[in-house]
């Protein structure tokens, strides 16, 4: 943040009373993580009452909370030229049509070629630096192979009031999927907590209430085709492989898809003919709120030729 540091003032609400602090400010504060929150209340950066508290301290609701976010330490991941199909952007924002196979921020494994190192090398310097370090201006994410719209901070700004809208379920996003077999019925709600999977750390899974993060989605048959169907998934949250994990739990996993579905017979030759090597999944559109002027914003991103190409294969 320029200008050094940043005060968050906020009374917690009375429904948070028995949770602990760091939980129940996260909730109060979605611009920032509760990784993050722990990690300045033990800089002693938070306090409640003038009092500097402990992550576990337990809330009884009605608290005044201060939260001090210091000047984010510059990004250490490399600035580069990577190319970017930019949908929308002025000053507070920008809106990607992502192409499968790019890694939104740097991590194990992948420390660059990522969307954070084509945005700061785009943006010069003017991404939102209040989820520090790591991840400058990401406010949400997609998945390596899946393709479509992401929306990026560029201010402070932007990003608490995105962070706001997310926490609030107030983004409207639609994703296109393929699956397999045909739902039944063609439209309904889907509706399981996601945790990570208690044996392979890299899955989610449907998890008993209390254990992970409330999901909803909402799905709709779009055109039947070979032993699967095209469907439009429409979050009502927006948990960590959401749409791979709810639709696989209902019996019909996403064609191409490593880590939740198994591919049937029928679409083994159709996906290797056509060397369709991900998961079906498109982020088709995305619906916000201008952070700033309090525009309502609408994208739609074309549907991409690998997904049309298989599409086209399956047609009955």
């Amino acid at each position: 943040m320029s200008g050094g540091k940043s005060n968050i003032s906020v009374i917690l609400p009375a429904d948070a009373a028995g949770q602990r602090l760091d939980r129940a400010l996260a909730d109060a504060v979605p611009s920032l993580s509760r990784e993050r929150l722990k990690a300045l209340m033990l800089d002693g950066a938070v306090t409640v009452a003038g009092r500097r508290p402990t992550p576990s301290l337990r809330v009884v609701g009605g608290e005044e909370v201060l939260v001090t976010v210091p000047e984010a330490i510059p990004a250490t991941a490399e600035a580069q030229r990577i190319p970017l199909n930019i949908v929308y952007e002025d000053a507070d924002l920008i809106v990607i049509d992502k192409p499968a196979g790019l890694v939104v921020h740097p991590a194990a494994g992948n420390p660059d070629g990522t969307l954070v190192n084509a945005l700061l090398h785009h943006c010069a310097g003017q991404l939102s630096g209040i989820g520090g370090v790591a991840r400058p201006g990401i406010v949400h994410r997609i998945d390596k192979d899946t393709s479509g719209l992401l929306v990026v901070a560029k201010t402070d700004l932007a990003h608490e009031g995105l962070a706001r809208q997310f926490a609030a379920h107030s983004i409207g996003r639609r994703y296109l999927a393929v699956v397999a077999g045909r739902p039944s019925p063609p439209a309904g709600r889907i509706e399981g907590a996601i945790g990570r999977h208690p044996v392979h750390r890299k899955k989610m899974d449907i998890v008993s209430p209390g254990k992970g993060k409330p999901a909803v989605t909402h799905y709709r048959t779009l055109r039947p085709l070979k032993d699967a169907a095209l469907v439009e998934c429409r979050l009502e949250t927006g948990r960590t492989h959401q749409v791979r994990v709810h639709m696989a739990s209902s019996g019909h996993p996403l064609l191409g898809d490593p880590l939740y579905g198994r591919t049937r017979a029928v679409h083994r030759d159709v996906l290797k003919s056509l060397g369709f090597g991900r998961q079906a999944l498109h982020a088709r559109s995305l619906q916000l709120v201008h952070p700033r002027t309090q525009e309502n914003l609408a994208f739609e991103s074309p549907v991409p030729s690998d997904i049309q190409e298989l599409i086209e294969a399956l047609a009955v």
